[in-house]
């Protein structure tokens, strides 16, 4: 919603158990035997890896790595520069002298890259985002930055250079009758006229969409807009043309990057530089009902783009040209107003048109593609169990292999980059370790090239991972994964996490915020569990929640806790938590009212807690209307049947409440009445409310609030019993 070793086979009480024992910390050679525990302090300061990028010639990659001041919080980016040609060869820093983002490799390999710097000789009162570039060595060094784009005073939001260098895709929020790259008017519209006398209100009409989403308030007639740009000796000419087409009566209207998640990968030029595609979706009344997702077609004359998917209704998304100009890849879904509908890889003739579903009968959901240089393989990945692997798919027939391109468990790959040779570049993360840079050669297993954190992850107390299956509800294998600090001594609480989504996984693979590790390594144990409704096991199963929202999911979670405490006796189930945030936190509620006596305690973060008005104030309304089969009035019993107000006279567990006020997916009030139930029925509860967070807590200051606050309920009410035993 708020959108992975060998088995043992244990017989343990007529349960048949499949549990995979895993060093979750990867690097077992770095692990240092006098590390101490994770805390909160070393999650939010760890060094991050970003996404790498290539040179045109497929031999450097430039990745950025962020690091987090331990006093100050504050977060500062140095980007690094790799030979891909010496992989043992030790990463350059790059120095811009000023600060900069969103990097990219021109066609003569020369950096391009957004910057609000201003020069000296400027006379710049509030500075803007415009495009640069720079030249670079092998060695690193580098000339002084050049300005190729500064238009008008209007920041630049995100850029894509064509094949050829000769043209630039530049794309921000504009007006959509403006015919140029910004206009006064943007986002002005929903806002009182001048004068003395103006109120502060925002005005909307009912039939422009959304008014809020995700975690902003719209500019009515403002849209994400792409426009074109000529380059000549590397600096913008012309006054640009729209992607999306003149103004006027049927026009498209829509945001390109799409709202409130895309970007680059929404926008991808033709191999031979004669247009652009891009995915938009129709704005307007219907939009917040709707998942109909386009890839259109624009061929720089400035006429209305081509609809090349108007015939399915529901999402099509990532265009991915062949780097030959034959066909263009991308993903669709079937079934319009469903946003966990399985992802399939279609492939377009670009000569004939003609269009086939290439992995139909492949039961995974794709989430990213990209072609071999030669054109001969699609690579892609998907969610497959509780690993995130990659995939070789041949265009030709369909045929799906999975590639093995790490020693024991894939994790989580991604930023899947093929290169000349059958080499690849990727990144790979998992439950222990953040994300590092790999090369694989010849599609085999691949080498690290990268150490952003593992020296440091290693200097911590190790954690292990074992993966367990069970029979769920109706019978059906569930899978899930036990976390806990290795060679720990005595019994340890149990924590049963429980993920968003809903038709989501707690997979194998690092957060920054939702991090099974560093709970573990505070002394408890950590039980996730895939109920039904899950990713990465078909689509039946991922299906399966619908109009059953606390039907299997809650059968799932309690056979799941039940089968970890068998499987693993070191766990104490009588001292347990669960947590869980967005469809978590619904659960969370949930088992407050239909599973009140199993907790010592909960937690529950930005969690839906009264069904009618969560109906009522969310934004994404296709989300519930394809869960509970239509809107509230459609389907007021299906709402009402697994609504957790109804079931507050049950309530008794002591409850952490979490909320962000910026949060408009589940609006922060869902948390409120949740806390004065708790309240009215004189429960020991606590209430953390994040003025300037969304759906999740983002900053450094709020996320080591937010653990230390987690943290402090847990041992609460999970660790006074130990502390008895000691007096």
């Amino acid at each position: 919603m708020i959108r992975h070793m060998r088995s043992a086979l244990a017989f343990l009480g007529g349960l048949t158990l499949t549990a995979t024992p895993l060093s979750a910390d990867d690097h077992a050679d770095m692990i240092d035997p006098n590390s101490t525990p994770m805390s909160a302090e070393d999650l939010i300061t760890m060094p991050r890896l970003g996404s790498p990028i290539v040179s045109n010639d497929g031999w450097q990659a430039v990745y950025r790595v962020t690091e987090t001041d331990s006093e100050t919080f504050e977060r500062t980016s140095t980007y690094y520069l790799v030979d891909l040609g010496d992989p043992s060869g030790a990463p350059i820093p790059l120095d811009f002298g000023i600060n900069v983002h969103s990097l990219a490799f021109g066609p003569d390999d020369s950096l391009h890259f957004l910057s609000d710097h201003v020069g000296e000789e400027e006379s710049i009162e509030t500075p803007y985002t415009r495009l640069w570039k720079v030249g670079v060595t092998g060695g690193g060094d580098m000339r002084e930055p050049f300005l190729v784009a500064d238009i008008g005073g209007k920041s630049i939001d995100g850029f894509k250079l064509s094949p050829s260098g000769d043209k630039v895709a530049l794309w921000a929020e504009i007006a959509r009758d403006c015919p140029r790259f910004g206009c006064k008017g943007d986002g002005k519209k929903h806002l009182p006229g001048p004068g003395p006398k103006a109120g502060s209100g925002r005005l909307y009409d009912g039939d422009e969409g959304f008014v809020r989403h995700w975690d902003h308030w719209t500019s009515p007639g403002s849209y994400n807009r792409v426009f074109v740009f000529n380059l000549e000796d590397s600096t913008l000419v012309g006054h640009g043309t729209a992607l999306d087409g003149p103004a006027g009566e049927g026009a498209l209207v829509a945001h390109t990057p799409t709202r409130p998640f895309g970007g680059g990968g929404d926008i991808a030029w033709a191999a031979d530089g004669s247009g652009v595609y891009f995915t938009a979706r129709q704005a307007g009344a219907s939009e917040p009902t709707s998942t109909d997702f386009n890839i259109w077609w624009s061929d720089l004359s400035g006429n209305a783009p081509t609809n090349l998917t108007e015939n399915n209704k529901a999402v099509d998304t990532a265009p991915t040209p062949s780097p030959d100009g034959k066909y263009l890849a991308y993903l669709a879904m079937e079934r319009p107003g469903y946003e966990s509908d399985r992802l399939v890889v279609h492939l377009r003739n670009l000569e004939t048109g003609e269009t086939r579903a290439l992995t139909e009968g492949f039961d995974r959901s794709f989430g990213s593609l990209a072609w071999t240089p030669d054109s001969r393989y699609i690579i892609a990945t998907a969610q497959d169990v509780l690993d995130t692997p990659a995939f070789q798919i041949d265009p030709r027939d369909g045929s799906v292999k999975r590639l093995d391109l790490m020693a024991g468990n894939e994790a989580h790959l991604g930023n899947i980059t093929p290169l000349s040779g059958g080499r690849m570049l990727f990144t790979r993360d998992s439950i222990g370790s953040p994300a590092e840079l790999y090369l694989s050669q010849g599609m085999g297993q691949a080498r690290p090239l990268t150490d952003v954190a593992r020296s440091r992850v290693g200097r911590l107390a190790s954690i292990v991972v074992r993966r367990f299956n069970f029979a769920g509800a109706n019978g059906d294998t569930v899978w899930g994964q036990i976390t806990k600090l290795d060679n720990q001594a005595g019994p340890m609480p149990a924590i049963l996490y429980i993920h968003g989504g809903p038709q989501g996984s707690f997979n194998d693979g690092w957060s920054s915020r939702w991090n099974p590790r560093v709970v573990a390594s505070q002394g408890y144990a950590v039980i996730s569990v895939d109920f039904h409704g899950s990713t990465g096991y078909g689509q039946e199963f991922t299906d399966a929640i619908n109009k059953d929202w606390g039907g299997k999911p809650l059968e799932d979670l309690q056979k799941g806790l039940a089968a970890a405490l068998e499987i693993d006796t070191q766990i104490d189930g009588t001292r347990a938590c669960a947590m869980g945030a967005s469809y978590g936190g619904y659960m969370v509620n949930w088992i407050a009212g239909k599973w009140p006596d199993r907790f010592k305690c909960l937690i529950q973060h930005d969690g839906l807690f009264d069904m009618r008005s969560f109906y009522y104030t969310t934004e994404e309304l296709w989300f519930p209307r394809w869960d509970f089969g239509g809107s509230y009035a459609e389907a007021r019993d299906e709402y009402e049947r697994w609504n957790p107000a109804n079931h507050v006279g049950n309530w008794q567990t002591p409850m952490l409440v979490v909320t962000g006020e910026q949060d408009f997916r589940v609006p922060y009030t869902q948390g409120i009445a949740s806390f004065t139930a708790l309240q009215e029925r004189g429960i020991p509860s606590q209430l953390l409310v994040f003025p300037d967070e969304n759906h999740w807590v983002l900053g450094a200051k709020n996320s080591l609030q937010w653990h230390n606050t987690v943290f402090n309920w847990l041992d609460r009410w999970l660790k006074e019993d130990e502390s008895a035993e000691q007096q």
